[in-house]
């Protein structure tokens, strides 16, 4: 039995997107393992970072949209056992309604259950038990997206970050509500160990006694400044001090990135999935099957909740932003992954639509 992993689909980051509507792509990441903001709300002394990124239209507070995403898979020999987890589903939250979702494998399984994992998010177990030289994963869904929650007061001084570390320390006492929960996700993962590299590199942006929110918008800002999108620089096992080194990538990399920088200074933050739409230049067709997943960053703090970062696209979520699943890296919620007996070499074909309705 073998575990699969291979690449996603790359995609270019939004300021570089040829004329398709492109959903930000992770440029790795399936496991079978598949793997200009309408308010910028940022703090003050980061936003003469941001320019309004190319590639958008605003959209209205409240988006309707259908997400159509295909995983199918070629195999040279008969599979004879076939054991997935898909994280498809998307999650249900207060700014995101899922109106409709389904999920259709072919082969059909000899066992499917729907079960929630520890973050929260829907996981799909199957298993096809029966020869079988293809498979193909379809989930679609119809989703409305509105703005996320405000930061009333962003305008002023704020919890400095050693407070926000501080509070992480003792969540039973200042950690706010959610602070257990933010406290598991300050802990080191295999995919993200320790790194003396990321701690070097985000002390610029984490000086001593800068506001939480302004230190965290200027990381990602330096992020997206600092390193060039390259989906052929990495693969799904590409470390964070490899990135740092070679200073390219694509979204999950910089995610990742992102992740190491904050929890190497004892702050919070988790690995969001999902789509994020974009929309083809002026006069150019939308088109179907060309898009592909995202990767992003939510970091918490006691005063304001979880707040969540596009490194990619310095910028944060807004409307255009589906989520799918949350963790503590991308092994949490890869779209796709599994074992398999047999199969030998094998083909991989992602196709994926967004659409707003």
């Amino acid at each position: 039995m073998k575990p699969i992993l291979p690449p996603m689909e790359p995609m270019a980051p939004l300021s570089d997107l040829p004329p398709l509507n492109a959903a930000m792509g992770s440029g790795q990441g399936q496991s079978q393992t598949q793997g200009t903001q309408t308010s910028t709300g940022l703090a003050p002394a980061a936003m003469s970072r941001l320019e309004p990124v190319t590639g958008f239209a605003p959209a209205p507070a409240l988006q309707a949209y259908t997400v159509d995403h295909l995983t199918a898979y070629a195999y040279a020999a008969p599979v004879l056992q076939s054991w997935q987890l898909a994280r498809l589903t998307p999650r249900v939250l207060p700014w995101q309604t899922v109106l409709q979702s389904h999920i259709d494998i072919q082969p059909f399984p000899d066992e499917r259950q729907d079960i929630t994992d520890s973050f929260g998010n829907t996981v799909t177990h199957f298993g096809l038990h029966s020869p079988h030289r293809e498979l193909s994963v379809r989930m679609s869904c119809h989703v409305l997206v509105g703005e996320r929650p405000r930061i009333a007061d962003e305008s002023g001084p704020g919890d400095t970050w050693e407070a926000v570390r501080d509070a992480l320390r003792r969540p039973g006492s200042g950690g706010g509500p959610g602070g257990l929960l933010a406290a598991r996700l300050v802990e080191p993962t295999r995919l993200l160990p320790l790194s003396p590299a990321a701690r070097r590199y985000a002390a610029a942006s984490l000086r001593p006694g800068r506001p939480w929110l302004e230190a965290v918008t200027d990381l990602m800002c330096r992020i997206h400044e600092d390193f060039e999108f390259d989906p052929h620089a990495t693969t799904v096992s590409t470390s964070v001090d490899e990135v740092l080194a070679h200073r390219r990538g694509v979204c999950q990399d910089f995610a990742h990135l992102m992740l190491a920088c904050l929890r190497d200074h004892g702050l919070s933050a988790r690995y969001v999935s999902g789509y994020l739409l974009t929309d083809p230049p002026e006069g150019q067709p939308r088109l179907m099957g060309v898009d592909a997943s995202h990767a992003w960053v939510a970091a918490w703090s006691p005063r304001y909740g979880w707040v969540e970062f596009d490194p990619t696209n310095r910028q944060r979520a807004d409307n255009r932003y589906i989520t799918l699943a949350w963790g503590a890296d991308f092994a949490d919620v890869a779209p796709l992954r599994g074992v398999i007996l047999g199969g030998g070499d094998q083909d991989m074909l992602v196709q994926v639509s967004v659409l707003p309705v």
